[in-house]
């Protein structure tokens, strides 16, 4: 049971770094479409996610830093589930946006 709770906590913890993901390109801007300033604009921003991927992927798999943070490698199934939580976070902010223009909210 123990191991099935560390595994738990793991992929949470990596459900919030998914997610912070999905939310820095969301906010990128208030009204524009992501793809009117371009995915690639920021380089410094697609560093920092980089190093973010790094790091959550060293904790999760490397065994001395699995041993000292009490995580647990995730099986494939996890993270390709993982994979889509940046896309629904962002697309979920990008649909509120398109909203919001249809609708003339925030222009000035």
């Amino acid at each position: 049971m123990h191991h099935a709770y560390v595994t738990a906590t793991t992929a949470t913890f990596a459900g919030i770094v998914a997610c912070q993901i999905g939310t820095a390109f969301a906010a990128r801007t208030d009204h524009a479409p992501l793809r009117a300033i371009g995915v690639l604009s920021n380089p410094l921003l697609l560093a920092g996610i980089a190093f973010e991927l790094a790091f959550t992927a060293a904790l999760v798999y490397a065994p001395p830093l699995q041993h000292l943070f009490g995580t647990a490698a995730l099986p494939p199934d996890v993270i390709l589930l993982l994979a889509s939580f940046p896309l629904l976070v962002w697309g979920t902010d990008e649909l509120r946006r398109a909203r919001r223009r249809r609708r003339g909210v925030g222009r000035r």
